[in-house]
């Protein structure tokens, strides 16, 4: 596994305010990462330490093995409310953002276009940003975060503002990017962040206080359980009452914890055969990422 970047000790410090307290972690080349947290956890302040544009109180950033270095080139970056110059066309917005990040001119109008026409703008390379719809603007944004082909792309909130059409669509391109480049996004969107990332941050009050894969993540706080839903409120009472096992009950739902593997499922299909209770359907749940956020942000 190749490194990308490595963020050591990171420190935030606004008077007697600690922003970010000694956060550390790494990317590997190529992966996703999903930035998690509350409101004023730190998300913000953390890519923006990452992408250059706030320095670190303490703490070192290494890209590629070099500490501290000059991101344009390596980097591209969208904020969660990235801001345009409405007299600007889509292109030639892009193609400054192209020569600001030390893209040759001559080279800046080509990948521009070609950008755009990647992110769904082809037909809108002309158009004046001011005249962009919400999500034309989140697509432009993109586009500039991505027209010098940095290696690493981060993203603050790239989809919070979009509706659901819109947020399929920018989830897509990024799958898509996720071939060529590392990222790291955060959100408060967590269906989002369980469909793409390799990797969970999470962080609450400027520290990170859990991190894994997903498949980690979820095995650490998950609380499995069996549900068993029967066509009758009686036949899921008398389940409760009659099953071998610790069984709550709702409704038409019967709910069993599985404590160390126990029961199997097919000990409870087994049960469930011979009891001459109606059942319409049994499955094994597991935590959503909702709630093991809601575990770990609670925590403490």
């Amino acid at each position: 596994m190749t490194l990308i970047l490595q963020a050591e000790h990171l420190t935030k410090i606004y008077g007697a305010e600690h922003a970010v307290k000694d956060v550390s972690f790494s990317l590997a080349e190529k992966s996703s990462t999903a930035l998690i947290g509350p409101n004023g956890a730190g998300k913000t302040t953390t890519l923006s330490m990452l992408a250059g544009l706030l320095n670190q109180t303490t703490g070192t950033i290494s890209l590629n093995g070099e500490k501290n270095p000059d991101v344009r080139k390596s980097i591209g970056f969208l904020p969660q409310y990235p801001q345009f110059f409405s007299w600007l066309t889509a292109l030639e917005f892009t193609e400054m953002a192209a020569k600001l990040s030390g893209m040759e001119s001559k080279h800046a109008t080509i990948e521009a276009q070609k950008t755009l026409e990647f992110v769904g703008l082809g037909d809108a390379l002309k158009k004046k940003t001011g005249t962009f719809s919400g999500g034309m603007k989140q697509r432009l944004g993109l586009a500039q975060a991505i027209v010098h082909k940095p290696k690493l792309l981060l993203l603050d909130e790239p989809v919070s503002a979009l509706d659901p059409v819109g947020r399929r669509e920018v989830m897509d391109l990024l799958k898509n990017l996720q071939q060529d480049m590392t990222i790291l996004y955060s959100t408060h969107i967590l269906n989002d962040a369980e469909e793409m990332t390799d990797q969970l941050l999470f962080l609450r009050k400027g520290e990170l206080v859990e991190q894994g894969s997903l498949g980690d993540v979820r095995a650490k706080y998950d609380s499995p359980r069996y549900l068993v839903e029967f066509t009758s409120e009686e036949d899921a009472l008398n389940f409760a009452a009659r099953a071998p096992w610790k069984v709550s009950y709702q409704g038409t739902l019967g709910l069993i914890d599985i404590t160390n593997g126990v029961p199997e499922m097919k000990d409870l299909l087994g049960y469930l055969a011979g009891s001459g209770l109606t059942v319409r359907k049994a499955e094994r749940q597991t935590a959503s990422l909702e709630e093991i956020f809601l575990k770990v942000a609670g925590r403490g």
